[in-house]
């Protein structure tokens, strides 16, 4: 069969092909990472050009929704028709995306715009990862690690200074232009570089099963996005979309044990390693992106931390998290030995979200930066560790579906924990308001418990110090509720088995046992 085909390596023009296909593979992960934190800056010059403020919120939902509801496709269709048309195509149809989005002329079409973006986009960090799995056995993979954790960092502390800059002297639409010269780049690069055995599978694809997931999981974000701000938890709208949610993602369990070729195939969930690999994403993507939400802001509204610098506010976990992917990818590397990691990921990260809840308005910026250091150095362990060991539990042929599941679950896990975490600040920042300031504190947070810096000067003095002493407490509710949540990764992390990995020699696991079949070579030039 075509999809376990062996072909011959070229020793000796393996390893510089790989690196450069490593660097196209990059480039359109930075992609995909920098994208939302460019535009985030430049939504306040885009609604001031464009208008339709009420629908602002639609510009950032649409492009999650659309990304969340293809990455399990793209993965599946990696699978069957072959892993580099497929990347290739979600990179045309991401910059497609851009083009249009940089060229709207109003609201609604930006909106559009941004769903074709979110589409490509969710292709984008799935096929990436599923070629490095295809391209470098997992035991070699780990050295990989702190090339795609700088990627992360780089994007995350770089992407609101980028997006200023872009705004002030090119104005809002390079915010999406910037996109195409690196795409057609990382484009060529794979088009010339990359060859893995060719796929045809002559099943065909499975749309009941695309329509039941794509319904569950837009229920699902849209339930994350609008619970506690546009409509109330327990309003009708939210509790229609959570049955409707629920009893799509129920059809589509039921029927994915029926089709011939089902877009996530229930089998790799009976593997342990698998799926508290995907608790685990799930937990660390909850965790780490109410982290770098609440973390500015209390930085910028309690600390008095300029928000031009925000991204380099984060730079205490980030750096962290950076040298421990690094550290940790080496150790497995040369050891083949894993399972410490999550287990002192999950310690670490519980420990780092609890210290975070104590900061008040008396904290240091030194003492912050501590705690998130703390935060950083276990979600190292954690970010990279959880695709390799997934990727590591199945057969080669559902590799595209094991890293489109994986990064799924940490979308979803995202989604989670920014509306969940946002509500109990909220809520508790309008409570401490309301107890210190009176009618005038309500009054200045029942639009928005989160204020920039221009409406934050304008408080009168006693608003203000009510306001920091607010953030203060809605950041403590938040990050504690973090610190239990890690808690679940870190009792799935004990579960752990570990299991040789692929390319580790005599000691990998063997087809049949179980376990993942080895991985086949593939030519890389």
């Amino acid at each position: 069969m075509a999809d376990t085909q062996t072909v011959e390596t070229k020793p000796d023009k393996q390893p510089k092909s790989v690196r450069v296909v490593l660097l196209a593979l990059m480039i359109t992960m930075m992609l995909a990472m920098l994208d939302n934190m460019i535009v985030g800056t430049a939504m306040p010059t885009i609604v001031g050009e464009l208008g339709g403020l009420e629908h602002l919120s639609w510009v950032v939902t649409a492009y999650t929704l659309a990304t969340a509801a293809a990455t399990p496709i793209w993965g599946k269709l990696g699978d069957m028709y072959g892993r580099k048309a497929t990347f290739m195509t979600s990179i045309v149809i991401f910059l497609i995306g851009s083009a249009l989005s940089g060229m709207a002329q109003n609201m609604g079409e930006l909106i559009g715009f941004r769903a074709v973006q979110g589409l490509g986009a969710g292709g984008l960090m799935v096929g990436v990862m599923a070629i490095i799995g295809d391209l470098i056995p997992p035991r070699e993979r780990g050295k990989y690690q702190g090339m795609m954790a700088g990627v992360m960092a780089l994007a995350m502390i770089g992407g609101p200074l980028v997006g200023g800059t872009i705004t002030d002297n090119w104005g809002w639409r390079w915010s999406f232009y910037i996109n195409l010269p690196l795409g057609v780049f990382a484009l060529g690069l794979i088009s010339v570089v990359l060859h893995l055995p060719k796929k045809r599978s002559k099943a065909g694809i499975d749309y009941l099963g695309v329509a039941l997931l794509t319904v569950g999981i837009t229920s699902i974000v849209l339930v994350t996005t609008w619970g506690g701000s546009q409509y109330a938890w327990t309003s009708a709208r939210i509790m229609e979309l959570i049955g409707i949610g629920v009893a799509a993602l129920i059809g589509f369990v039921f029927w994915q044990t029926k089709a011939r070729e089902p877009v996530v195939p229930l089998h790799i969930f009976r593997n342990r390693n698998f799926t508290l690999m995907s608790i685990i994403g799930f937990i660390t993507g909850f965790v780490m992106f109410g982290a770098t939400l609440f973390l500015p802001l209390y930085q910028q509204s309690v600390q008095g931390a300029s928000a031009t610098n925000s991204g380099l506010l984060l730079l205490p976990m980030l750096g962290a998290m950076l040298v421990t992917s690094m550290v940790a990818g080496r150790v497995t590397t040369n050891t083949g030995k894993y399972k410490v990691f999550p287990v002192v990921g999950s310690t670490l990260m519980i420990i780092g979200l609890y210290l975070l809840s104590t900061m008040d308005t008396g904290t240091s910026r030194f003492m912050s930066g501590v705690f998130m250091a703390v935060v950083g150095l276990g979600m190292g362990c954690l970010m990279q560790i959880t695709m390799l060991v997934a990727q590591n539990s199945v057969e080669m042929r559902d590799m595209g579906v094991a890293s489109s599941s994986t990064t799924l679950f940490r979308t979803l896990g995202s989604s989670f924990g920014v509306a969940i975490m946002g509500a109990l600040f909220n809520n508790r920042v309008q409570d401490v308001m309301s107890s210190r300031a009176g009618a005038l504190g309500s009054k200045i947070t029942e639009k928005s418990a989160q204020l920039d810096a221009k409406s934050l000067e304008k408080l009168p003095a006693v608003a203000r110090e009510a306001y920091q002493h607010a953030v203060s407490a809605g950041t403590h509710t938040a990050f504690l509720l973090g610190s239990i949540v890690a808690v679940g990764a870190l009792i799935a992390a004990v579960f752990v088995k570990e299991v040789a990995l692929r390319g580790a020699g005599p000691a990998a696991p063997k087809p049949g046992e179980g376990e993942a079949a080895s991985a086949p070579v593939v030519e890389a030039v």
